[in-house]
């Protein structure tokens, strides 16, 4: 059985802790949440739910490539929501990222705070392609 593998890519923000953007182990790749941060900056794109998922969702796109897989191949998602009345708002940019594809199983949950104050972040579990 071959050891874990810590996926990293530039194209996604640098971990902000003591963890990888995503591990590969047993033919699956498992994303640490991510929130919509900007790779480049490393601040939130705005304080817009909408936009914050739709980079949530850039940064988890770039983490699976770079780990050989993609939204096409995603078996769970966890979505955190610090304010659980943006579900719908959320929910319609996280339908886009999965149009045309089999969504995968996902859990929303709403949590008191998300780092760097950010009112979304969502993780993924994925098959490699």
């Amino acid at each position: 059985m071959t050891a874990p593998q810590a996926v990293h890519t530039d194209k996604a923000p640098k971990a902000i802790g003591p963890y990888s953007q995503a591990i590969v182990a047993g033919g699956t790749v498992h994303c640490s949440g991510q929130v919509g941060m900007d790779p480049t900056t490393g601040e939130l794109v705005s304080e817009d739910v909408e936009a914050q998922t739709e980079q949530c969702l850039r940064n988890l796109q770039a983490v699976l490539e770079a780990a050989g897989s993609s939204f096409a191949q995603a078996v769970r998602c966890t979505v955190y929501l610090t304010d659980l009345g943006d579900f719908a708002r959320v929910n319609q940019v996280y339908a886009r990222a999965f149009e045309g594809l089999t969504p995968p199983s996902r859990a929303c949950v709403e949590v008191s705070a998300l780092p760097k104050g950010a009112l979304v972040e969502i993780d993924c579990l994925a098959l490699l392609a």
